[in-house]
Protein backbone atom coordinates (compact mmCIF):
# COMPACT_ATOMS: atom_id res chain seq x y z
CA UNK A 1 0.00 0.00 0.00
CA UNK A 2 1.26 3.46 -0.93
CA UNK A 3 0.38 6.63 1.59
CA UNK A 4 1.07 9.70 -0.13
CA UNK A 5 0.58 13.25 1.39
CA UNK A 6 -1.04 16.28 -0.11
CA UNK A 7 -1.94 20.13 0.40
CA UNK A 8 -5.57 21.36 -0.91
CA UNK A 9 -8.99 21.91 -0.30
CA UNK A 10 -11.07 18.64 0.26
CA UNK A 11 -13.98 19.54 -2.73
CA UNK A 12 -11.45 20.09 -5.12
CA UNK A 13 -10.23 16.28 -4.95
CA UNK A 14 -10.15 13.91 -7.99
CA UNK A 15 -10.65 10.82 -6.25
CA UNK A 16 -12.46 7.53 -6.14
CA UNK A 17 -13.42 7.88 -2.73
CA UNK A 18 -13.02 11.32 -0.46
CA UNK A 19 -13.07 10.69 3.21
CA UNK A 20 -14.33 14.11 5.25
CA UNK A 21 -14.72 13.56 9.24
CA UNK A 22 -17.65 14.59 11.02
CA UNK A 23 -18.15 15.72 14.93
CA UNK A 24 -21.33 14.96 16.37
CA UNK A 25 -23.51 17.57 15.61
CA UNK A 26 -20.83 19.77 13.50
CA UNK A 27 -21.95 20.40 10.13
CA UNK A 28 -21.15 23.89 9.58
CA UNK A 29 -17.42 23.48 8.66
CA UNK A 30 -16.91 25.21 5.05
CA UNK A 31 -16.08 21.50 3.41
CA UNK A 32 -20.06 20.23 4.58
CA UNK A 33 -21.34 22.91 3.63
CA UNK A 34 -20.11 23.05 0.19
CA UNK A 35 -20.26 19.69 0.16
CA UNK A 36 -24.53 19.77 1.42
CA UNK A 37 -24.47 22.22 -1.85
CA UNK A 38 -23.12 20.42 -4.14
CA UNK A 39 -25.47 17.20 -3.37
CA UNK A 40 -28.30 19.85 -3.41
CA UNK A 41 -29.27 19.31 0.57
CA UNK A 42 -28.40 15.33 0.54
CA UNK A 43 -26.24 16.38 3.80
CA UNK A 44 -29.03 18.60 5.82
CA UNK A 45 -31.85 15.88 4.88
CA UNK A 46 -29.78 12.90 6.21
CA UNK A 47 -28.36 14.86 9.03
CA UNK A 48 -32.02 16.36 10.19
CA UNK A 49 -33.83 12.41 9.38
CA UNK A 50 -31.03 11.02 11.72
CA UNK A 51 -29.63 8.76 9.42
CA UNK A 52 -26.55 10.77 9.96
CA UNK A 53 -25.72 12.43 12.86
CA UNK A 54 -21.75 11.58 13.21
CA UNK A 55 -21.82 9.44 15.77
CA UNK A 56 -18.66 7.61 16.54
CA UNK A 57 -17.60 5.02 14.03
CA UNK A 58 -20.94 5.43 11.94
CA UNK A 59 -20.49 5.93 7.69
CA UNK A 60 -22.57 7.80 5.16
CA UNK A 61 -21.45 6.95 2.05
CA UNK A 62 -22.79 9.00 -0.88
CA UNK A 63 -21.71 9.02 -4.77
CA UNK A 64 -20.91 12.26 -6.03
CA UNK A 65 -23.26 14.65 -8.44
CA UNK A 66 -22.31 16.65 -11.77
CA UNK A 67 -20.78 19.64 -9.35
CA UNK A 68 -18.76 17.06 -7.49
CA UNK A 69 -15.17 16.27 -8.44
CA UNK A 70 -14.83 13.11 -6.62
CA UNK A 71 -16.71 9.99 -7.40
CA UNK A 72 -17.94 9.00 -4.05
CA UNK A 73 -17.58 10.83 -0.32
CA UNK A 74 -17.67 9.11 2.76
CA UNK A 75 -18.57 10.51 5.86
CA UNK A 76 -17.44 9.35 9.23
CA UNK A 77 -18.86 10.16 12.96
CA UNK A 78 -15.76 11.11 14.83
CA UNK A 79 -18.41 11.27 17.65
CA UNK A 80 -18.66 14.01 20.56
CA UNK A 81 -15.72 17.11 19.83
CA UNK A 82 -14.60 16.89 23.29
CA UNK A 83 -14.25 13.22 23.88
CA UNK A 84 -12.11 12.74 20.84
CA UNK A 85 -8.45 11.82 21.42
CA UNK A 86 -5.18 10.58 19.49
CA UNK A 87 -6.71 6.71 20.19
CA UNK A 88 -9.99 7.39 18.82
CA UNK A 89 -8.42 9.14 15.77
CA UNK A 90 -5.79 6.07 15.38
CA UNK A 91 -9.05 3.85 15.84
CA UNK A 92 -11.63 5.26 12.87
CA UNK A 93 -8.74 5.51 10.72
CA UNK A 94 -8.65 2.22 11.39
CA UNK A 95 -12.53 1.02 10.99
CA UNK A 96 -12.61 3.92 8.31
CA UNK A 97 -9.71 1.75 5.68
CA UNK A 98 -11.91 -1.41 6.93
CA UNK A 99 -14.74 0.19 5.82
CA UNK A 100 -13.40 1.14 2.04
CA UNK A 101 -11.67 -2.31 1.64
CA UNK A 102 -14.76 -4.02 1.95
CA UNK A 103 -16.39 -2.00 -0.74
CA UNK A 104 -13.29 -3.09 -2.86
CA UNK A 105 -12.25 1.25 -2.57
CA UNK A 106 -8.30 0.13 -2.44
CA UNK A 107 -7.57 3.73 -3.34
CA UNK A 108 -9.32 7.23 -1.52
CA UNK A 109 -8.16 10.77 -0.36
CA UNK A 110 -8.09 10.95 3.76
CA UNK A 111 -9.40 14.31 4.99
CA UNK A 112 -8.85 13.11 8.78
CA UNK A 113 -5.37 14.94 9.06
CA UNK A 114 -7.29 18.40 9.07
CA UNK A 115 -9.40 17.24 11.96
CA UNK A 116 -7.93 19.47 14.77
CA UNK A 117 -8.18 17.70 18.46
CA UNK A 118 -6.98 19.77 21.58
CA UNK A 119 -3.52 19.56 23.11
CA UNK A 120 -2.34 17.50 20.34
CA UNK A 121 0.27 18.10 17.75
CA UNK A 122 0.05 17.79 13.71
CA UNK A 123 2.68 15.12 14.08
CA UNK A 124 1.38 13.06 16.15
CA UNK A 125 -2.05 13.33 14.45
CA UNK A 126 -0.44 12.22 11.33
CA UNK A 127 1.43 9.04 12.92
CA UNK A 128 -2.01 7.98 14.19
CA UNK A 129 -4.25 8.25 11.34
CA UNK A 130 -0.87 6.48 9.19
CA UNK A 131 -0.75 3.91 11.91
CA UNK A 132 -4.69 3.44 12.11
CA UNK A 133 -4.95 2.84 7.85
CA UNK A 134 -1.78 0.25 8.04
CA UNK A 135 -3.10 -1.84 11.23
CA UNK A 136 -6.46 -2.07 9.26
CA UNK A 137 -4.57 -3.44 6.03
CA UNK A 138 -2.92 -6.24 7.81
CA UNK A 139 -2.95 -9.98 6.99
CA UNK A 140 -1.86 -13.22 7.40
CA UNK A 141 -2.22 -15.37 4.43
CA UNK A 142 0.37 -17.42 4.06
CA UNK A 143 -1.65 -20.80 4.12
CA UNK A 144 -4.46 -19.36 2.60
CA UNK A 145 -5.38 -19.76 -1.25
CA UNK A 146 -3.44 -17.50 -3.52
CA UNK A 147 -6.80 -16.27 -5.12
CA UNK A 148 -8.42 -15.79 -1.75
CA UNK A 149 -5.00 -13.98 -1.01
CA UNK A 150 -4.31 -11.48 -3.55
CA UNK A 151 -8.43 -10.69 -2.97
CA UNK A 152 -8.31 -9.62 0.71
CA UNK A 153 -4.90 -7.47 -0.32
CA UNK A 154 -7.53 -4.53 -1.39
CA UNK A 155 -5.80 -0.97 0.13
CA UNK A 156 -3.74 0.30 -2.65
CA UNK A 157 -2.94 4.05 -2.49
CA UNK A 158 -4.21 6.51 0.41
CA UNK A 159 -3.70 10.11 0.34
CA UNK A 160 -3.41 12.07 3.16
CA UNK A 161 -5.12 15.85 2.62
CA UNK A 162 -3.59 18.15 4.64
CA UNK A 163 -4.59 21.99 5.35
CA UNK A 164 -2.26 24.92 3.48
CA UNK A 165 -1.42 25.91 6.85
CA UNK A 166 0.35 22.39 7.66
CA UNK A 167 4.34 21.07 6.26
CA UNK A 168 4.16 18.60 3.78
CA UNK A 169 7.79 17.82 5.01
CA UNK A 170 6.69 17.55 8.44
CA UNK A 171 3.32 14.95 7.31
CA UNK A 172 5.76 13.06 4.92
CA UNK A 173 8.34 12.59 7.90
CA UNK A 174 5.35 11.52 10.75
CA UNK A 175 4.15 8.85 8.10
CA UNK A 176 7.82 7.45 7.42
CA UNK A 177 7.60 7.06 11.50
CA UNK A 178 4.21 5.28 11.36
CA UNK A 179 5.53 3.02 8.95
CA UNK A 180 8.22 2.20 10.36
CA UNK A 181 6.11 1.00 13.76
CA UNK A 182 3.85 -0.48 11.48
CA UNK A 183 6.63 -2.23 10.03
CA UNK A 184 7.39 -3.27 13.54
CA UNK A 185 4.12 -4.31 14.68
CA UNK A 186 3.25 -6.56 11.77
CA UNK A 187 6.54 -8.33 11.66
CA UNK A 188 5.39 -9.32 15.28
CA UNK A 189 2.05 -10.42 14.17
CA UNK A 190 3.58 -12.25 11.74
CA UNK A 191 5.46 -14.35 14.67
CA UNK A 192 2.82 -14.95 16.65
CA UNK A 193 0.57 -15.49 13.50
CA UNK A 194 2.89 -18.97 12.62
CA UNK A 195 1.76 -21.86 13.37
CA UNK A 196 3.71 -24.20 15.88
CA UNK A 197 4.53 -27.10 13.37
CA UNK A 198 6.40 -24.03 11.28
CA UNK A 199 7.63 -21.98 14.62
CA UNK A 200 10.17 -23.67 15.98
CA UNK A 201 12.49 -22.25 18.68
CA UNK A 202 15.50 -22.10 15.63
CA UNK A 203 12.66 -20.67 13.33
CA UNK A 204 12.18 -18.08 15.74
CA UNK A 205 15.96 -17.66 15.84
CA UNK A 206 16.37 -17.58 12.36
CA UNK A 207 13.84 -15.10 11.59
CA UNK A 208 15.55 -12.68 13.99
CA UNK A 209 18.69 -13.13 12.51
CA UNK A 210 16.91 -12.45 9.00
CA UNK A 211 15.98 -9.51 10.46
CA UNK A 212 19.03 -8.15 11.99
CA UNK A 213 21.23 -8.19 9.06
CA UNK A 214 18.72 -6.44 7.38
CA UNK A 215 18.04 -3.35 9.54
CA UNK A 216 21.53 -3.37 10.32
CA UNK A 217 22.07 -4.88 14.13
CA UNK A 218 24.30 -7.28 15.89
CA UNK A 219 22.30 -10.99 16.40
CA UNK A 220 24.06 -14.00 18.53
CA UNK A 221 22.72 -16.60 19.53
CA UNK A 222 23.40 -19.13 22.30
CA UNK A 223 22.30 -23.14 21.41
CA UNK A 224 21.66 -25.73 24.20
CA UNK A 225 25.74 -26.36 24.24
CA UNK A 226 26.63 -23.15 25.05
CA UNK A 227 23.11 -22.85 27.34
CA UNK A 228 24.41 -26.23 29.15
CA UNK A 229 27.76 -25.01 29.26
CA UNK A 230 26.87 -21.07 30.76
CA UNK A 231 24.42 -22.55 33.35
CA UNK A 232 21.03 -21.73 31.61
CA UNK A 233 19.33 -24.20 34.41
CA UNK A 234 15.72 -22.86 34.87
CA UNK A 235 15.58 -22.05 31.27
CA UNK A 236 16.99 -25.64 30.12
CA UNK A 237 14.58 -27.44 32.57
CA UNK A 238 11.48 -26.20 30.24
CA UNK A 239 12.75 -27.01 26.78
CA UNK A 240 13.88 -30.59 27.78
CA UNK A 241 10.50 -31.86 27.07
CA UNK A 242 10.28 -31.15 23.14
CA UNK A 243 12.31 -32.27 20.68
CA UNK A 244 12.62 -28.89 19.30
CA UNK A 245 16.34 -27.25 20.40
CA UNK A 246 16.21 -24.09 22.82
CA UNK A 247 17.97 -21.25 21.61
CA UNK A 248 18.69 -17.86 23.33
CA UNK A 249 18.34 -14.72 20.90
CA UNK A 250 20.45 -11.54 21.80
CA UNK A 251 20.21 -8.67 19.57
CA UNK A 252 21.85 -5.15 19.77
CA UNK A 253 21.34 -2.00 18.33
CA UNK A 254 23.69 0.97 18.78
CA UNK A 255 22.06 4.21 17.97
CA UNK A 256 23.91 6.10 20.93
CA UNK A 257 27.04 6.76 22.72
CA UNK A 258 29.55 3.77 23.07
CA UNK A 259 29.82 4.05 26.91
CA UNK A 260 25.97 4.71 27.11
CA UNK A 261 24.31 2.01 29.12
CA UNK A 262 21.63 0.47 27.25
CA UNK A 263 18.23 -0.06 27.74
CA UNK A 264 17.41 -4.00 27.81
CA UNK A 265 14.07 -5.62 26.20
CA UNK A 266 13.47 -9.42 26.98
CA UNK A 267 10.40 -11.08 25.67
CA UNK A 268 9.12 -14.85 26.78
CA UNK A 269 9.51 -16.96 23.46
CA UNK A 270 7.89 -19.62 24.08
CA UNK A 271 6.89 -20.94 20.86
CA UNK A 272 4.68 -23.50 21.33
CA UNK A 273 3.23 -23.67 25.14
CA UNK A 274 1.23 -27.17 25.96
CA UNK A 275 1.59 -26.91 29.77
CA UNK A 276 4.31 -29.51 29.80
CA UNK A 277 3.01 -31.96 32.46
CA UNK A 278 0.85 -29.92 33.79
CA UNK A 279 -1.25 -29.94 30.64
CA UNK A 280 -3.34 -27.16 29.61
CA UNK A 281 -7.41 -27.98 28.50
CA UNK A 282 -7.62 -28.72 24.82
CA UNK A 283 -10.09 -25.77 24.65
CA UNK A 284 -8.04 -23.09 22.68
CA UNK A 285 -4.89 -24.91 23.06
CA UNK A 286 -4.76 -24.06 19.24
CA UNK A 287 -3.92 -20.40 20.44
CA UNK A 288 -0.93 -20.96 22.75
CA UNK A 289 1.39 -20.55 19.65
CA UNK A 290 0.89 -16.95 20.62
CA UNK A 291 2.66 -18.00 23.93
CA UNK A 292 5.83 -16.19 22.58
CA UNK A 293 3.86 -12.44 22.11
CA UNK A 294 6.44 -10.60 24.36
CA UNK A 295 9.19 -11.90 22.18
CA UNK A 296 7.48 -10.73 19.36
CA UNK A 297 7.09 -7.59 20.41
CA UNK A 298 11.12 -6.95 21.73
CA UNK A 299 12.03 -8.24 18.19
CA UNK A 300 9.35 -5.62 16.11
CA UNK A 301 10.50 -3.18 19.03
CA UNK A 302 14.51 -3.39 18.14
CA UNK A 303 13.32 -3.48 14.30
CA UNK A 304 11.48 -0.26 14.98
CA UNK A 305 14.47 1.37 16.83
CA UNK A 306 17.00 0.68 14.00
CA UNK A 307 14.53 1.76 11.36
CA UNK A 308 13.98 5.11 13.03
CA UNK A 309 17.54 5.38 13.93
CA UNK A 310 16.73 6.06 17.65
CA UNK A 311 19.83 8.19 19.14
CA UNK A 312 19.79 5.22 21.94
CA UNK A 313 21.48 2.14 22.65
CA UNK A 314 19.23 -1.22 22.70
CA UNK A 315 19.77 -5.05 23.55
CA UNK A 316 16.85 -7.48 23.27
CA UNK A 317 17.16 -10.98 24.79
CA UNK A 318 14.30 -13.78 24.32
CA UNK A 319 14.83 -17.15 25.66
CA UNK A 320 13.35 -19.14 22.96
CA UNK A 321 11.85 -22.78 23.90
CA UNK A 322 8.94 -25.28 23.45
CA UNK A 323 6.80 -25.82 26.52
CA UNK A 324 5.82 -29.60 25.84
CA UNK A 325 4.78 -33.43 27.91
CA UNK A 326 6.94 -36.19 27.02
CA UNK A 327 9.22 -38.68 29.01
CA UNK A 328 11.80 -35.98 29.21
CA UNK A 329 9.93 -32.99 30.40
CA UNK A 330 10.34 -31.56 34.10
CA UNK A 331 7.80 -32.71 36.48
CA UNK A 332 5.87 -30.58 39.22
CA UNK A 333 8.20 -31.05 42.43
CA UNK A 334 11.89 -30.74 40.25
CA UNK A 335 14.13 -28.18 41.77
CA UNK A 336 16.15 -26.62 39.17
CA UNK A 337 19.29 -24.06 39.56
CA UNK A 338 18.92 -20.95 37.58
CA UNK A 339 21.66 -18.91 35.86
CA UNK A 340 21.59 -16.72 38.82
CA UNK A 341 22.90 -19.64 40.93
CA UNK A 342 19.01 -19.71 42.74
CA UNK A 343 17.30 -22.85 42.98
CA UNK A 344 13.66 -23.02 41.84
CA UNK A 345 10.71 -25.64 42.97
CA UNK A 346 8.68 -26.24 39.69
CA UNK A 347 5.20 -26.98 41.26
CA UNK A 348 3.30 -26.36 38.19
CA UNK A 349 5.32 -26.75 34.80
CA UNK A 350 2.66 -24.80 33.11
CA UNK A 351 3.89 -22.13 34.66
CA UNK A 352 7.04 -22.04 32.62
CA UNK A 353 7.60 -18.44 31.04
CA UNK A 354 8.53 -17.17 34.34
CA UNK A 355 11.22 -19.68 34.51
CA UNK A 356 12.97 -18.74 30.97
CA UNK A 357 12.68 -15.39 31.76
CA UNK A 358 14.67 -16.05 35.09
CA UNK A 359 17.59 -16.79 33.35
CA UNK A 360 17.35 -14.06 30.86
CA UNK A 361 17.14 -11.69 33.17
CA UNK A 362 20.15 -12.42 34.81
CA UNK A 363 22.14 -12.88 31.65
CA UNK A 364 21.35 -9.21 30.76
CA UNK A 365 22.33 -7.95 33.95
CA UNK A 366 25.76 -8.21 32.05
CA UNK A 367 25.13 -5.31 30.02
CA UNK A 368 25.16 -2.67 33.03
CA UNK A 369 21.69 -1.73 31.65
CA UNK A 370 20.18 1.26 32.84
CA UNK A 371 16.67 0.21 32.55
CA UNK A 372 15.43 -3.65 31.97
CA UNK A 373 11.61 -3.66 30.56
CA UNK A 374 10.47 -7.42 30.20
CA UNK A 375 7.44 -8.56 27.84
CA UNK A 376 5.27 -11.62 28.43
CA UNK A 377 2.49 -13.78 28.19
CA UNK A 378 2.89 -14.50 31.46
CA UNK A 379 -0.70 -14.79 33.52
CA UNK A 380 -4.37 -16.07 32.89
CA UNK A 381 -4.80 -13.98 35.94
CA UNK A 382 -3.98 -10.91 34.43
CA UNK A 383 -7.44 -11.43 32.15
CA UNK A 384 -9.08 -12.28 34.96
CA UNK A 385 -7.94 -8.99 36.32
CA UNK A 386 -7.83 -6.35 33.57
CA UNK A 387 -10.07 -7.87 30.25
CA UNK A 388 -8.78 -7.58 26.67
CA UNK A 389 -8.41 -3.99 27.48
CA UNK A 390 -5.07 -3.56 29.00
CA UNK A 391 -2.20 -4.68 29.84
CA UNK A 392 -0.66 -5.07 33.69
CA UNK A 393 2.55 -3.18 34.26
CA UNK A 394 4.68 -3.97 37.87
CA UNK A 395 8.50 -3.48 39.01
CA UNK A 396 10.53 -1.59 41.32
CA UNK A 397 11.05 1.57 40.15
CA UNK A 398 7.70 3.92 40.18
CA UNK A 399 9.08 6.58 38.24
CA UNK A 400 10.09 3.96 35.05
CA UNK A 401 6.24 2.76 35.96
CA UNK A 402 4.97 5.93 35.52
CA UNK A 403 6.89 6.82 32.15
CA UNK A 404 5.46 3.08 30.80
CA UNK A 405 1.97 3.95 31.79
CA UNK A 406 2.02 7.44 29.80
CA UNK A 407 3.61 5.99 26.58
CA UNK A 408 0.63 3.32 26.39
CA UNK A 409 -1.72 6.36 26.90
CA UNK A 410 -0.10 8.22 24.18
CA UNK A 411 0.52 4.90 21.67
CA UNK A 412 -2.97 3.10 22.54
CA UNK A 413 -1.57 0.58 23.86
CA UNK A 414 -3.01 0.90 27.61
CA UNK A 415 -1.28 -0.23 30.83
CA UNK A 416 -1.96 -0.72 34.57
CA UNK A 417 -0.34 -0.56 37.20
CA UNK A 418 -0.40 -3.12 40.09
CA UNK A 419 0.98 -3.52 43.21
CA UNK A 420 4.36 -5.46 44.14
CA UNK A 421 4.25 -5.28 47.86
CA UNK A 422 7.18 -7.53 49.87
CA UNK A 423 3.84 -9.63 51.31
CA UNK A 424 3.57 -10.69 47.77
CA UNK A 425 7.24 -11.65 47.83
CA UNK A 426 6.63 -14.25 50.87
CA UNK A 427 3.97 -16.73 48.68
CA UNK A 428 6.73 -17.78 46.38
CA UNK A 429 9.23 -19.02 49.43
CA UNK A 430 9.84 -22.60 48.81
CA UNK A 431 10.18 -25.52 51.90
CA UNK A 432 12.93 -26.72 49.69
CA UNK A 433 14.38 -24.65 47.42
CA UNK A 434 15.25 -20.25 46.86
CA UNK A 435 11.85 -19.73 45.52
CA UNK A 436 8.52 -21.71 44.35
CA UNK A 437 7.57 -21.08 40.85
CA UNK A 438 3.85 -20.37 41.65
CA UNK A 439 2.50 -18.54 44.60
CA UNK A 440 -0.78 -20.25 44.44
CA UNK A 441 -4.38 -18.92 42.67
CA UNK A 442 -4.78 -15.67 44.41
CA UNK A 443 -2.69 -12.79 43.01
CA UNK A 444 -1.65 -14.95 40.42
CA UNK A 445 -0.29 -11.50 38.03
CA UNK A 446 1.29 -10.27 41.29
CA UNK A 447 2.87 -13.30 42.71
CA UNK A 448 4.51 -14.23 39.13
CA UNK A 449 6.21 -10.53 38.63
CA UNK A 450 7.51 -11.19 42.41
CA UNK A 451 9.07 -14.47 41.16
CA UNK A 452 10.61 -12.42 38.51
CA UNK A 453 12.09 -9.23 40.83
CA UNK A 454 14.29 -12.35 42.43
CA UNK A 455 16.22 -12.41 39.23
CA UNK A 456 15.91 -8.00 39.09
CA UNK A 457 17.06 -7.05 41.28
CA UNK A 458 20.28 -5.05 40.44
CA UNK A 459 18.63 -3.05 38.10
CA UNK A 460 15.81 -0.76 37.42
CA UNK A 461 13.51 -2.91 36.02
CA UNK A 462 9.36 -3.06 35.15
CA UNK A 463 7.13 -6.07 33.70
CA UNK A 464 4.51 -5.53 31.19
CA UNK A 465 2.08 -8.83 31.36
CA UNK A 466 0.20 -9.13 28.09
CA UNK A 467 -1.32 -12.01 28.33
CA UNK A 468 -4.27 -10.13 27.20
CA UNK A 469 -3.61 -8.31 24.81
CA UNK A 470 -1.11 -10.83 22.64
CA UNK A 471 -3.79 -12.55 20.70
CA UNK A 472 -7.59 -11.13 19.24
CA UNK A 473 -10.06 -13.66 19.79
CA UNK A 474 -12.84 -11.90 16.75
CA UNK A 475 -11.24 -9.27 14.65
CA UNK A 476 -11.87 -5.66 15.07
CA UNK A 477 -10.96 -2.61 12.81
CA UNK A 478 -7.37 -2.48 12.79
CA UNK A 479 -6.66 -5.70 14.40
CA UNK A 480 -8.20 -9.13 12.56
CA UNK A 481 -8.54 -12.26 14.53
CA UNK A 482 -5.00 -13.49 15.48
CA UNK A 483 -1.47 -12.02 17.08
CA UNK A 484 -1.59 -8.33 17.88
CA UNK A 485 1.96 -7.06 18.05
CA UNK A 486 0.95 -5.43 21.16
CA UNK A 487 3.69 -3.78 23.37
CA UNK A 488 5.95 -2.88 19.76
CA UNK A 489 4.29 0.69 20.05
CA UNK A 490 4.19 1.36 23.55
CA UNK A 491 7.82 0.44 23.93
CA UNK A 492 8.94 2.43 20.68
CA UNK A 493 6.86 5.01 22.51
CA UNK A 494 9.17 4.93 25.36
CA UNK A 495 12.26 4.58 23.60
CA UNK A 496 11.41 7.58 21.59
CA UNK A 497 11.06 9.81 25.47
CA UNK A 498 13.88 8.84 27.34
Amino acid sequence: MKITVKKGKALEQKTACLVLGVFEGKYKDEALIGLDQQLDGVLSRATKSKEFVGGKGSFLLLHGGKQTVAERILLVGLGKESAFTLRSLRQVSSSTAKFLAEKQLGSFVLGFPQVEIKKTAFVSRVEAITEGVLLADYRYDRYLPKKQAEKSAVLDHVTLLISDSESPAIAKTAVATAQAIGAGVCFARDLVNAPGNLKSPEYMAMQAVAMAEQVGITAKLLNRRELERQGFGAMLGVAQGSVYEPYLIILEYQGGNAETKPVALVGKGVTFDAGGISLKPAEKMDEMKMDMGGAAAVLGTIMTAAKMKLPINLVAVVPAVENMPSGTAIRPGDILTSLSGKTIEVLNTDAEGRLILADALTYVGRYEPRVVIDVATLTGAVIVGLGNYAAGVLGNHNGLIQHLIKAGEASGERLWQLPLWEEYTELIKSDFADVKNTGGRAAGTITAAAFLQEFADDYCWAHLDIAGMAWEGNGRAGQPKGGTGFGVRVLVEYLRGI
